[in-house]
């Protein structure tokens, strides 16, 4: 099936630092689980859903000023001593060679400053015409999904050789909302992975009752102020978290209009740079994952 296939190129490589053990290391011992759990990741994605596009978003700021000037709290637990964000020690090391791998194979690498990979990956899903295919272990991406267009997520919860397709139908099913109101339900609900309080006292089943009711946050706030179809409890809870909510959306919701560079993002027909890529190939003790990279993008040896 052709189309657009976009990663949540973090999320796949905590996925595969992970899942894959550190005593798979380079020649001189430097652990490249992480390298090449990813490398066999893209792989096999390519040749099981083979799209003809293909994009390796990244975080450029994985914590925007604009979200942290809105809710102080967001990502802050996360924060290194350095300021910059907590990443396993054997990971950190690992992310530029991912970089050099990514350029080198011609894999198109999105980003931009100020913005989280989550934000290029809606900006391109919004511009993109035909299929989306969006590959993410994270939630907050259900958002993006709508059938009509068609956009869909590939949840890697299970594994990557065990993907759940996400679409309209999965949503309602699993959060009984309607399938375009992730974002709305995420406002309300909260998730204190990512720093956000979410309205005191409304948990994941009236969130989702509430927005099911009402079909959207907004319509919900009107309902509210209005004191219509409510409970006073539920009119309470919504009122004492008005600040909250006047700048929660702006924060759980993908920005769609990042600033981008035209990109050509067809698979590439050949290594961007064959000898770069061998030599890492070499140095990292690469040569099998690349091995089967090439084979899935049918490149000639």
């Amino acid at each position: 099936m052709s189309g657009l296939m976009i990663l949540d190129t973090p999320s796949l490589y905590y996925r595969a630092f992970y899942g894959v053990p550190e005593s798979v290391t380079a020649p001189d011992g430097m652990p490249v689980n992480a390298v090449r759990g990813l490398v066999d990741m893209i792989a096999t994605l390519v040749r099981e859903h083979s799209p003809d596009r293909l994009a390796a978003c990244m975080d450029a700021d994985w914590r925007p000023a604009f979200r942290v000037e809105a809710i102080p709290s967001y990502k802050a637990h996360r924060v290194a001593a350095d300021g910059g964000e907590e990443t396993p020690d054997t990971l950190a090391p690992q992310v530029p060679v991912i970089e050099r791998v990514l350029d080198a194979a011609g894999i198109v690498r999105v980003e931009a400053a100020g913005y989280e990979a989550d934000d290029v990956i809606g900006t391109l899903t919004a511009g993109s015409s035909g299929r989306a295919d969006i590959v993410t272990g994270d939630r907050d991406l259900f958002q993006l999904v709508d059938d009509a267009r068609p956009v869909r997520v590939l949840y890697t919860v299970r594994g990557i050789k065990n993907i759940q397709p996400v679409d309209e139908a999965v949503i309602a099913g699993k959060y009984g909302i309607p399938g375009r109101s992730y974002a709305d339900f995420a406002v309300l609900r909260g998730d204190p992975s990512d720093g956000l309080p979410g309205v005191p006292g409304v948990g994941e089943k009236t969130a989702a009752t509430l927005i099911s009711r009402f079909g959207s946050l907004a319509a919900l706030l009107e309902a509210a102020e209005a004191g219509d179809g409510l409970t006073a409890g539920q009119r309470s809870k919504l009122t004492a978290a008005a600040d909250y909510l006047a700048v929660a959306p702006a924060v759980v919701r993908v920005a769609c209009d990042v600033p981008l560079p035209r990109l050509d993002l067809t698979l590439p027909a050949e290594p961007r740079d064959p000898l770069t890529l061998r030599a890492l190939g070499e140095q990292y003790g690469l040569d099998g994952p690349l091995k089967r990279l090439a084979q899935a993008l049918s490149w000639k040896d």
